[in-house]
């Protein structure tokens, strides 16, 4: 099974709220480092915006993540499929890996998309300064 399934289905697990398989699927230092209890916690929040914007996902892109130190984790990010013309879309499941070759989930979280640039306000010119026609 690749990473990008193993990610896939954990967080499926998580919007289906079963937790249990999704702790399964943590690797062994987080499962000793977090209860259960404590992992329901954490994924729960993922599991109220499943509730709103629906359980299918679709993988929005992977790469990897540098660290302080030099360390870098692989990650893979997914968007709701309901969400999936919107850009940025306005919610992100993240999944981090160990590396290229782990299966086990590291990590894992709900980003709010990137935040759109402003756009610039366009210089004053005779067409768009006071004088111009508004629309």
């Amino acid at each position: 099974m690749s990473q990008g399934q193993v990610a896939w289905q954990f967080l499926r697990a998580i919007l289906r709220a079963d937790y249990t398989a999704a702790y399964a699927r943590l690797a062994p230092e987080v499962r000793r480092a977090v209860s259960l209890a404590h992992f329901e916690e954490a994924a729960r929040p993922l599991w109220r915006s499943g509730q709103r914007r629906g359980q299918q996902i679709e993988l929005y892109k992977l790469g990897v993540r540098l660290g302080a130190g030099g360390s870098s984790r692989l990650f893979y990010s997914f968007t709701f499929a309901t969400d999936s013309g919107k850009v940025p879309p306005p919610a992100v499941l993240e999944v981090t890996f160990r590396d290229t070759t782990a299966r086990a989930v590291l990590g894992f979280g709900l980003r709010g998309g990137r935040s759109a640039l402003p756009k610039p306000k366009p210089a004053s010119t005779p067409a768009s300064g006071r004088h111009g026609a508004r629309r």
